[in-house]
Order: structure tokens, then C-alpha cells, then sequence
């Protein structure tokens, strides 16, 4: 498609990234293309290795058409000294550098980092990797099923009793692809106030047990406060948390979590005499009658339509989605009305319906703007416009010489409203809080935030504190005009404002950014939603569990040939990834806001977020339609989860070409295969598959996984054991690179194991490691150090109950 849309204002106008990447980590780059940096994508001739992934359409990689989208494209041979020179040029004028592959890739190729940064100081180098520049799986290779079973993921994704269940498409490898593009901004902020730039050393494989369903991070409402860590063994069964329930046409989910939805799905049963027990209106009693309650509803939605079951759910305030087909999600009203899927020429004479982005930035849409480069298509023009550049992007506040030279928080001084609840919007605040920022957690006891919940009863929970830390609390009440005008006043001293609520309460509250931006106006305002800020679903009760039926995920991520099998139930994605979205969006505004001296908006659609991640798969549907189906994804043979000695012990396995093929055989005895010339294609492989998966498991069998693992990989054949969230400490690779930390939480005994950083910085320090707080913990200091209160007026403000005060901790 040609170049379109509000591009004048996106917030990275100016902001130069040379990508070299050749997998698919190619997907940071364009999220930075959305926000409108100019990204410059070099390949040798011939194109990238990423025009050969699949999904294919007669003979276009449509996922490196939908996740090179936004970009310009060269090609530049580094044999070549000549070559290489031009790709240094291209980076003297940069001030990303995003390059992927394995460790020592670049060095072999003629390109040294220390000579880089020594040409353009002010850049920043992001190294993208499947394991980190250092550790011992660092010489590894990882594809997606690979990171899945050592991100902690496969352990917990399926029903017990079966294998472990893979997740459609790429989702762990998008996730880390979104937080490397948060890792970018901040060392691009840090530049522009140190001059200094950067070397990240970017591990794929820590991003995915950080981002996709993170075994140390904040969990959700339903968890009541349990992590993963105190989970049992095996995969836990949690279809009684969100269920699925049939009904004529279909299939479709309800969230019970609130005492009042509890109360709205009563009266929609017609008050029971065996549902009237007050104690129901608990999340655990509702939990442990489970069957009897699900028996009504079952009988209840079995011979109504899904829109009838969605109608009556809203109208009575039962959070409800219909589980939709792939197809389904592709015709869907909302997202063509709102511009989220349009019909796009994703390559040259290939026109397919595909997702057109995720974030709304001052109220436009930010996201495809041009399809996709051909090989060399912009050489020309990149190459004339480089022998007339100047400087690249917008210049740091010192040179270089004068910069700050060791380690800082790039966010110091930034201070933060949050109002985000649950998950995703604790995610974004944390995140911003972890790198200095003064991040004030608003509160009112009467809406308590719903991941406060503890099921044991303690006054703060593991998962909270994950999910909190680093921040203070306000106890404010908004219901007030008192509340209002406090909080109004504390926008006239802050720099961002977080949300998570229903599109519509701030404005209804008189706090909508229209308001607070004649107060203060450099605020940014940040909000996500469950289905975006308008359109025909946008009033619909959201959570995480109704976003995925909604958008076709739940229908894939299930066991093919067993009734009942949908597995989503457990995972928690896509909140943290939105949290890092949203986050990464308010860095690219205040980066906007420090060159144009005012603020903006953010708006994240939890939705549209997961559209994006399965571009590629949508756009393979939209194309030959009933393609997407549940358990596919293979493209040659062995590729998948296979069992190993021990108890439900098992390993990921991925034969990309004949190459892994023949290196299998060797290792587990069976050259007679690799010299099979049946054997030798992908399609022949996938004939046989059975036959060849029965010889890999008769070897898999008789060793365990890590001992499978070590073996493959040192043949370079990509393999992952299974790993459990508490194989983590014991972990060899993790712990040398300090994957984890312990934070001290005030009454608790004991430290809690953190994640210790997103990527490794050379002058980014890192995440500082502070408390969570108590609800209003902090009310009387923010109000003196934000505004000044003196004790009289804070106390009078207290009795009217404008302002709440927490209790002391133990």
C-alpha cells in the first residue's frame, strides 16, 4: 500500500533505525515503524532469510509481509568492502541499530560493535539473540517451539493428562519482539539526556518467560493472588475459571469474578433456591461448586444462539464473548468498522485482509502505512539521501565527551498517575516505575483494584508486588468533586496519566484528556481497553480470557481431536504484552513532547494486539479461506513436543531442512533415515511423519529432557527441554545471567524471586527493586510533596473522604 495516515504527527518522527535482522525478530522494528521512526531494513541480495518463513502464499513469506511492513529496504552484499562501508555509513547516521542472529554474526561478517560505537557514540545497538551474547545456551538455536518449552510456557499450556499443547503462531517470539522495542526506547531516551548511547545484549529466550505468561510476574484476578510458583507440578486444568460453555451455534465464555456478576448471572438463571447461598458471592466458594453451577448454565445456553447469549449477558452485566473462528474474527463488524483488519496490497499484485496495528495515538490510528520493501527497493533513495545527511534524529542534550558515563534510570524525574488495574494496567506503570519514574498508584477503597484478591487472605500477595513495585500509593477518591480536583491538581505537576477502565469513565468523571490537557498541556495520557476506545464492541465488559475468544485465539489454542479441549484458560496473555505496548507508546509520546514541547494520547486495544500477533495467520486465512485450523503449523517432520524419561518430562524438537534432518538421525542413531531419498524433501518428511516421529521417540524416551537437549543442540539442531516456572533458580543459563533477583517486601518473612532486568544495558541501569505499596500507603506524602498540602488541609480532606489513608505495615 502506498504511505498514508496521520504520519505527520507520530511521536518517532526523525528517528533514524538501521535493522539487519533476518528472522523474526524483524517485528521490533516495525512496531517502531508504526510509531513513525524511519526504519531502514538492510539484506544481502537476494532477501533475508525472513522471506522464506511461512505462512507461504505462492511463494510470498506473508509473515515477513505483514511484519516488514512500514519499512524501507536495501540490500548490501558485506563480502563487499565497499558494502560494508555503506552499512557503517548507514549506521554513522542512525541512532537505533537493531541486528539480530548469533552472537559474533556481525563480528564475522567485517562489523565490529566497538568500531560502531565509536563512529556514532550517541547510537544505540540493540542485539537481538535467542539466548544473549553470554551463558551457556548462548551458542544455541531457538525456534518458537524451542522458547515455548524453555520460557516456562508448554509447562503449563494444556489439560493434564495429555501432552503439552503448543499456542497457535508466534506469540512468544512476537512478545519479545515488543519488549526489545521497549529496551530501544530507553536507551534512547537515556541518550538524549546523557548523550551517550548504548549496547543491549537482548535475550529472546529470557523476554519470553518475562512477557507471554510470566511465571514471576502478576497474575489475574481469578488467580486470587497465586503465581505459578504455587501451582502443582503438572498442568493445571483451570477451565472452571473462565468456562466455555456450548450452546446452538457455537461456543461461548463467561467471567464470573465480581460478587455483582455473580449476581447478574443468578437472575439470569431465575434465582435457583440451590444458587441463593450468600457465600457464593465468593470467588472460591463459586470455584469449589463449580459442577453444580456450570450444570445450570450449561442447561441455560445450550439452545440459544451466541449473539442471543452475548445480548442478555451485557445487558445484565455478565462479562460473555462468543468464541469466534478465525474466519469469523476476518468478517467481524467491529474490527473492519474501526479499521483494524482492512483489505491491504501486502506484496506487489497480493491484496489480503490484514491487522493495521494495535495503537491509536492522539485519537488516529497508528500502523501500516506501506507494504512491506521488495529486496533493494529503496536503494536509490536511501543511498542519495545518506550522501546528503547530516546528524541522524534529534540531538542529546551533551556531546558525548560531556555525557553521563556510567549507569543511570532514564526515567528519574518522570512522574506518573496510575490508575491501571489488574494485569495490563499494572504492567505499564511497573514498567515505567522500574526505570525511576515516581509512579503513584491511585486507589479508592470502594473500587479496589481486582488483583488485590488473595485467596489465603494475606494483606499483600506475591503476584501484587510483582505487579506494583517500585510505586507509591494514593488513596483518592474520584467519586468525589473533592477527589476530582485534588486529582486535577496533581495532573498539573505530572507528566503521564495511566488507564485501564472502561472507554468512557475518565470522561464521565470530568478527567478525560480534553480536561486535563488545559491543565497541563504536555500530559500524556495512556489508556487500553479490552476493544479500543469506540466502536460497536467497546462497551462490553473486557478481560483477557473474553479478548482471546473474541479474536480467534481460544478457538486455535485447543487439542484438535478432543471435545472440549480449549486451553487458554490458564494463561494470562496478552496483558503483559500490552502493558510493555502501552509503556513503549508513552516513551515514543515523550520523546514527541520533549521535540514539540506538548503531549498526546495512547490508546492500546487488548483485541488488536492479539491481531497483530497473528498477522501473518489471518492474512493466510483471508487468502485460502479454512486454512486455519486448531493444531496446525508444521512444516516438516519431526517438529513438535516429544516425551522423555521421567514423569510427564518432555522436549521441544524442530527440523527446519534436510541439514537439522540428517544432524537428528546421526544423534539418535538412525542414519539409515537420513539417507532414505524419500526422506530427503520437507514434503516427504511430512509423509512419513509417523514413522520417523516413532524412531525419535523410542531415543527421546530413554533420556531426559535436558540430556535430549544438549545432545541436539550440540549437533545444531534446535531443541528446548520443558521447563517449569520453579526450574528457574536451578537453571544453568538463567542463573548466569541473573535472570532472577530477590525484592524485600515489608511483611513478608521471606524475599520474593523478581525478574532482575528485560535485557542487559551498558548504560541503562538496572530496574530499581522497591516495595509495592499498601492501599494509600502514601497518601500523606504525595499530597506534601506534590502539592504542597499542609497537615490541617490533608486531615480535613481525610474526614471529608476525599482522601484515604492505608495502614501501617507490620
Amino acid at each position: 500500500m502506498s504511505e498514508s495516515g496521520n504520519s505527520c504527527s507520530l511521536p518517532l518522527l526523525g528517528v533514524r533505525v538501521v535493522d539487519t535482522t533476518a528472522g523474526r525478530e524483524g517485528t521490533a522494528g516495525r512496531f517502531l515503524a508504526d510509531l513513525g521512526a524511519d526504519v531502514i531494513l538492510v539484506e544481502p541480495p537476494g532477501g533475508a532469510d525472513a522471506r522464506r518463513l511461512a505462512p507461504l502464499h505462492e511463494g510470498t513469506s506473508l509473515h515477513f509481509a505483514t511484519h516488514h511492513a512500514g519499512k524501507r529496504g536495501v540490500t548490501l552484499d558485506l563480502i563487499r568492502l565497499e558494502d560494508r562501508d555503506r552499512l557503517l555509513a548507514l549506521l554513522d547516521a542512525a541512532d537505533i541499530w537493531i541486528e539480530g542472529g548469533r552472537p559474533g554474526d556481525m563480528a564475522d561478517k567485517g562489523v565490529n560493535f566497538g568500531a560502531v560505537a565509536a563512529r556514532n557514540p550517541g547510537l544505540v545497538i540493540l542485539s537481538i539473540s535467542d539466548f544473549g551474547q553470554t551463558g551457556p545456551y548462548s551458542g544455541y538455536t531457538a525456534t518458537e517451539r524451542v522458547h515455548l518449552a524453555l520460557g516456562g510456557v508448554l509447562s503449563r499450556s494444556g489439560l493434564p493428562g495429555l501432552a503439552p499443547l503448543l499456542p497457535p503462531g508466534s506469540l512468544a517470539t512476537e512478545a519479545a519482539a515488543y519488549q526489545a522495542a521497549w529496551t530501544a526506547l530507553l536507551a534512547y531516551l537515556n541518550r538524549l539526556a546523557t548523550g551517550r548511547g548504548d549496547h543491549i545484549d537482548f535475550s529472546v529466550s529470557e523476554a519470553v518467560a518475562q512477557v507471554l505468561d510470566p511465571g514471576y510476574g502478576i497474575g489475574g484476578s481469578a488467580t486470587g493472588g497465586t503465581r505459578p510458583t504455587d501451582l502443582p507440578r503438572g498442568r493445571p486444568d483451570g477451565r472452571h475459571l473462565y468456562p466455555i460453555f456450548a450452546c446452538a451455534d457455537g461456543h461461548v465464555r463467561v467471567c464470573l469474578l465480581s460478587a455483582r456478576q455473580w449476581r447478574g448471572m443468578r437472575a439470569w438463571l431465575g434465582e435457583p433456591e440451590e444458587l441463593s447461598d450468600p457465600a457464593y458471592e465468593s470467588l472460591g466458594a463459586r470455584f469449589m461448586a463449580a459442577d453444580k453451577i456450570h450444570a445450570y448454565i450449561r442447561e441455560l445456553f445450550r439452545v440459544q444462539t451466541r449473539d442471543e447469549l452475548v445480548e442478555q449477558g451485557q445487558r445484565l452485566g455478565v462479562p460473555i464473548a462468543a468464541v469466534l473462528t478465525p474466519r469469523e474474527v476476518l468478517d467481524a463488524g467491529h474490527f473492519v468498522e474501526r479499521g483494524a483488519l482492512a483489505d491491504v496490497e501486502v506484496t506487489p499484485g497480493l491484496t489480503g485482509r490484514v491487522p493495521t496495528g494495535f495503537l491509536e495515538l492522539d485519537g488516529v490510528r497508528a500502523g501500516l502505512r506501506r507494504r512491506a520493501p521488495l529486496p533493494g527497493e529503496h536503494n536509490a533513495e536511501v543511498f542519495a539521501e545518506l550522501d546528503h545527511s547530516g546528524d541522524g534524529g534529534e540531538q542529546p542534550a551533551s556531546s558525548p565527551d560531556q555525557g553521563f558515563e556510567g549507569r543511570r534510570q532514564p526515567l528519574s524525574g518522570l512522574r506518573v498517575l496510575d490508575l491501571g488495574v489488574i494485569v495490563a494496567g499494572a504492567e505499564a506503570g511497573r514498567l515505567l516505575a522500574d526505570f525511576g519514574a515516581d509512579v503513584v498508584k491511585v486507589e479508592n477503597r470502594a473500587f479496589p483494584d481486582g488483583s488485590r484478591q488473595s485467596l489465603t487472605g494475606e494483606a499483600i500477595t506475591a503476584s501484587f508486588v510483582s505487579g506494583h513495585r517500585n510505586k507509591r500509593g494514593l488513596g483518592l477518591n474520584l467519586r468525589s468533586p473533592e477527589g476530582v480536583a485534588l486529582f486535577k491538581r496533581l495532573v498539573a505537576g505530572a507528566d503521564v496519566v495511566l488507564s485501564n477502565f472502561k472507554p468512557g469513565t475518565l470522561e464521565s468523571l470530568g478527567l478525560g484528556y480534553d480536561d486535563l490537557r488545559t491543565i497541563n498541556p504536555k500530559i500524556v495520557m495512556a489508556d487500553s481497553s479490552a476493544f479500543g476506545s469506540w466502536g460497536p464492541w467497546s462497551k462490553r465488559l473486557g478481560y483477557g480470557p473474553l479478548v482471546r475468544a473474541s479474536t480467534g485465539l481460544t478457538s486455535l489454542w485447543r487439542y484438535p481431536d478432543v471435545a472440549e479441549g480449549f486451553s487458554d484458560a490458564t494463561t494470562i496473555y496478552p496483558d503483559h504484552l500490552v502493558g510493555r505496548v502501552c509503556a513503549t507508546a508513552v516513551l515514543a509520546q515523550l520523546v514527541r513532547c520533549r521535540r514539540a514541547g506538548e503531549g498526546g494520547t495512547v490508546g492500546v486495544s487488548q483485541a488488536e494486539v492479539i491481531l497483530t500477533a497473528m498477522a501473518d495467520l489471518l492474512l493466510a486465512e483471508s487468502l485460502n479461506p479454512g486454512s486455519l485450523t486448531a493444531g496446525g503449523g508444521t512444516t516438516d517432520a519431526p517438529q513438535g513436543v516429544y516425551p522423555c524419561a521421567g514423569d510427564d518430562e518432555w522436549c521441544a524438537i524442530d527440523v527446519r531442512d534436510r541439514k537439522d534432518f540428517e544432524r537428528l538421525c546421526s544423534v539418535i542413531g538412525r542414519p539409515d533415515l537420513a539417507e532414505d531419498a524419500e526422506l530427503a524433501t520437507a514434503a516427504g518428511r511430512m509423509e512419513r511423519r509417523e514413522e520417523i516421529e516413532a524412531a525419535l521417540v523410542r531415543w527421546t524416551s530413554g533420556h531426559e529432557p535436558r540430556k535430549v537437549m544438549e545432545l541436539l543442540q550440540q549437533a545444531g539442531v534446535p531443541a528446548g527441554a520443558m521447563l517449569r516456572v520453579s526450574d528457574y533458580p536451578g537453571d544453568p543459563h538463567l542463573s548466569s545471567r541473573g535472570f532472577l533477583t530477590v525484592l524485600h517486601q515489608p511483611g513478608r518473612a521471606e524475599g520474593l524471586l523478581t525478574e532482575a532486568r528485560p535485557a542487559r544495558f551498558q548504560h541503562v541501569a538496572d530496574p530499581l527493586l522497591g516495595p509495592a505499596p499498601l492501599q494509600g500507603e502514601h497518601t500523606r506524602e504525595i499530597c506534601q510533596e506534590w502539592l504542597g498540602l499542609p497537615e490541617p488541609e490533608i486531615e480535613e480532606l481525610l474526614r471529608a473522604g476525599a482522601l484515604e489513608e492505608g495502614g501501617s505495615r507490620a
